[in-house]
């Protein structure tokens, strides 16, 4: 296989596992010699690793991207039409917002994901130290807004990083980095590295779940008549009565127990930052009171963004599951692996001495990012 081919291959492998990366989330390179000129052939905008084909990787000059990196500022909306205008095909996919980054990254395969075990370490109350502990050879990065902002900071932190000695790169509460020559290596770095972190919270976070909680009534159409109502559009449900969401949703003080924020950054697109809490069965009162709450949190940090649709995405319900809500079942069916996912891993946190996400702040500019805004304006 040529190095494209090995890229496509080992991203597949990547992509199949949702403990690294769901829907659409995730990116991975090569660097590649062509005609003279390097290139970095990156994971394109609406491709999922999972089923990444060679044409879904954007080729973008190296050394235009190396060049942005040095840049003191760089909307990120530049940077996406800075980084076309590098492309030497133009019919190829928008390069993913982390192109920057994977350029700076002096090996020619890089590998990224939001693997569950690393982001629910990071997003634990301890979780700086911990993650020193397990990874000491790794760069680790704090929070930083992902896009340029994220590049240039890491570019600044490994100016006098000696590369050889790097295992690869932490970046808290969002994900991973491996990288190497060889795409094996830089795979096997990856499996190596989030099987260190899910051994440890085998040892050390082990949850139990019990499947003989059965879940109480509740009036699911008239959920679903309300949420349509204020979404505008008929919504299509999927519940999850799973153990895992039983046991969630029996959980004490829902409305603070649930509604401490996403488990990586890219899921607020989806899920919003918290759920609809209902713990009985007034539904339009408690939908009021979310609507009304998010239009404080909009209002607090909002600049001259468009407020997106104010109703909840999902539903955490006391005693009967949760349920999440699209504008048809595909957009249903994401939103609910998304959140059992993010369950697990607060659960899971919380036995390392408590969850702990991304602030407001950090959630509405994610929520808001400048490229979403850009297509609803």
């Amino acid at each position: 296989m040529n190095d494209l081919q090995q890229r496509v291959y080992t991203s597949n492998l990547l992509g199949k596992d949702d403990n690294l990366v769901l829907h659409g989330g995730g990116n991975t390179s090569v660097k590649i010699r062509v005609d003279d000129i390097d290139i970095l052939y990156v994971k394109g905008s609406g491709w999922d690793l999972a089923n990444i084909k060679a044409e879904g990787f954007a080729p973008v000059r190296l050394d235009v991207l190396k060049n942005m990196a040095k840049l003191e500022t760089l909307s990120d909306s530049d940077m996406v039409s800075r980084q076309k205008d590098a492309m030497i095909d133009k019919l190829a996919p928008n390069p993913s917002v982390e192109a920057i980054l994977h350029a700076i990254i002096p090996f020619k395969f890089v590998d990224h994901t939001h693997a569950d075990s690393i982001v629910t370490i990071s997003n634990s109350k301890n979780g700086k130290e911990y993650i020193k502990k397990l990874f000491p050879n790794f760069l680790i990065v704090p929070y930083v807004m992902p896009g340029f902002l994220l590049a240039r900071t890491i570019y600044e932190m490994a100016k006098d990083l000696d590369y050889a000695k790097c295992e690869g790169i932490i970046l808290h509460n969002h994900g991973i980095f491996t990288f190497d020559d060889d795409s094996k290596k830089s795979y096997d770095k990856m499996i190596l590295a989030v099987k260190k972190a899910e051994d440890f919270l085998q040892k050390n976070a082990k949850i139990e779940l019990h499947d003989t909680i059965k879940p109480k009534e509740f009036d699911i159409k008239k959920l679903q008549q309300i949420i349509s109502k204020e979404k505008g559009y008929e919504v299509v449900l999927k519940i999850d009565q799973s153990p895992l969401a039983l046991h969630y949703s029996s959980q004490k003080n829902l409305s603070t127990f649930a509604t401490r924020g996403v488990l990586t950054p890219e899921h607020i697109i989806r899920t919003k930052r918290a759920p609809l809490i209902l713990e009985d069965d007034d539904i339009q009162s408690a939908v009021d009171r979310f609507i009304d709450e998010y239009q404080v949190y909009f209002n607090k940090f909002a600049k001259d963004e468009i407020c997106l649709n104010k109703a909840p995405n999902y539903a955490v319900i006391k005693g009967f599951g949760v349920v999440s809500f699209g504008k048809n079942e595909k957009e249903a069916n994401i939103i609910k692996d998304i959140i059992q996912h993010t369950m697990k891993a607060v659960l899971r946190a919380d036995k390392l001495g408590g969850y702990q996400s991304i602030g407001l702040k950090d959630s509405f500019e994610m929520e808001y990012w400048e490229l979403e805004q850009a297509k609803l304006k």
